[in-house]
């Protein structure tokens, strides 16, 4: 039996060429990423990954990081990747509900975070840094360069992402062979890519977007990447002239624009410009088409889901729509209340199926039944399909905020607001940020006699939470609006504080 994931992203006759580059000109063949990778797996297998442990990793993106995901899949494992701006007691929540067999943490991380990873029972913590050295590389440089893939069904876990609704604690997405290789080859004929596509690859790598879209659409194609360690406009501009493919969340975009070198000239040579993880707006869509020449395509995909939907290749690719269902992939918009189907144009909750839906939340039987509807995987967003075919996110039935292309829950930041000292409750929304997409904005009651004001409550919350959850202001209310049965109106808030980033 084959490992069901490892062999969809196998392109046939891709030995020879290039996989990835890094900015300082060494390349890697897709032959050479096979060999570490079996070196990977095999240090792995030594340090007592068995099939269906969980292998969790906080590090900076680097090559060797990529091959540690290929290499946990190789070997059986289910990856699980951690932003990098988790916190100490964040990661702990992690380690303790996910229970990894290893721990991959950054070496300057380990005195911090070993303890926490001890105390939750994880078995092995190894290191690796930015610059792709550390215990585990050593370990890996050790083995032999060939390995015997573990077999795993399509229904085996490969995967899991931890996601979170607005209210509770984070959530582990379980997804499966069947869905990330599906998913690849989705996108790979959506898109349009081939063995000549080389990707500029400036996105993080411990969600989605970056690592399960990015990496695995360029592996089943067998094309090449550009690995950038951070997004940089600049550097970014000059591989235009001999890259094709550019994945970004709207932040890239609205950065781009600003510079002075972003001409049609220089974008003459690329093939697409995707966008996700965020809503683009309009008017970042019309100033790209203005400035390159380029429409850019958006999609709309989710955690648990990968990619749902995409705009057209070929075709109108249409400011403030998210295009049409992948290959594979069913959509529609029903009544939240009664779950009947809606008509073109009328608003209502998208649901999802297809092989790309995950198998449910880790341990969480009754959420992941609660979150399907015969069938149907309920997103929690709001949209429409038009008459054309079109499909359109209006909002979100729950108050998730993407700040930057990060998915932001308010009911996590509450907590700990209404923790502080003389915090009576509080409430925390997204307001539309040009360069954000939404700016997390805190709305806070005090006691009449707290010492509080926006820098004090910032930094109380510095060391609990990862940067990008961080208010980037805070509000100070008497009161906050309610309906008549007691739940705040954060819709009202919205509205009345929507211009205060500009938007």
């Amino acid at each position: 039996m084959p490992n069901h994931l490892i062999d969809a992203l196998r392109a046939p006759g891709a030995a020879a060429r290039a996989f990835i580059e890094t900015p300082d000109g060494t390349v890697l063949t897709f032959a050479e990423a096979e060999r570490r990778t079996a070196q990977y797996a095999h240090a792995l297998v030594a340090l007592g990954l068995k099939p269906g442990d969980r292998l969790a990793l906080q590090v900076e993106k680097s090559v060797e990081a990529v091959f540690v995901y290929l290499a946990t899949v190789r070997a059986g494992g289910v990856f699980l990747p951690l932003n990098t701006a988790y916190t100490p007691p964040e990661v702990a929540y992690f380690l303790g509900d996910a229970q990894p067999a290893i721990f991959v943490c950054d070496p300057a991380a380990e005195v911090a975070l070993a303890p926490i990873a001890a105390a939750q029972g994880v078995g092995q913590v190894v290191t690796l840094d930015g610059e792709g050295q550390g215990t585990l590389r050593a370990a890996a440089d050790a083995c032999r360069t060939s390995f015997a893939d573990v077999p795993r069904r399509p229904d085996d876990l490969a995967a899991l992402l931890y996601t979170s609704g607005t209210t509770g604690r984070s959530k582990g997405a379980m997804l499966t062979h069947a869905n990330l290789a599906s998913n690849a080859q989705a996108l790979v004929e959506a898109w349009r890519f081939t063995a000549d596509d080389v990707l500029i690859h400036a996105l993080p790598i411990f969600h989605t977007h970056g690592l399960f879209v990015a990496i695995n659409v360029t592996l089943a194609a067998g094309s090449s990447m550009i690995f950038l360690p951070k997004f940089d406009p600049e550097l970014i501009l000059t591989l235009m002239g001999r890259a094709s493919v550019l994945m970004g969340v709207p932040t890239f975009y609205v950065r781009l624009l600003k510079s002075p070198n972003l001409t049609a000239e220089a974008a003459a040579g690329m093939r697409l410009f995707i966008s996700g993880s965020a809503p683009l707006l309009a008017e970042t869509h019309r100033a790209w088409r203005a400035a390159t020449s380029h429409a850019i395509l958006e999609r709309y995909g989710m955690t648990e889901t990968g990619m749902n939907t995409s705009n057209p290749y070929d075709g109108a690719r249409l400011a403030g729509t998210v295009g049409f269902p992948l290959p594979g992939v069913e959509l529609r918009v029903v009544a939240p209340e009664s779950g009947e189907a809606l008509g073109a144009g009328e608003i209502g909750m998208i649901e999802v199926r297809g092989p790309n839906v995950f198998q449910g939340y880790w341990r969480m039987p009754e959420k992941t039944a609660a979150e399907f509807h015969d069938g149907w995987f309920v997103t929690g967003d709001l949209g429409l399909i038009g008459p054309d075919g079109y499909v359109q996110i209006v909002g979100r039935g729950k108050d998730l905020v993407i700040s930057g292309g990060y998915n932001v829950y308010p009911k996590e930041i509450e907590t700990e607001i209404d923790a502080l000292p003389g915090v009576v409750e509080s409430a925390v929304i997204g307001l539309p940020h040009p360069d954000f997409g939404e700016g997390v904005t805190a709305v806070v009651v005090a006691r009449p006699d707290a010492a509080l004001d926006e820098k004090s409550v910032i930094d109380a919350l510095e060391h609990r939470l990862a940067r990008y959850k961080l208010p980037k202001r805070v509000i100070f209310l008497d009161d906050l609006p309610r309906n008549t049965m007691g739940k705040v109106q954060k819709n009202l808030l919205r509205e009345q504080y929507k211009a205060m980033f500009g938007g």
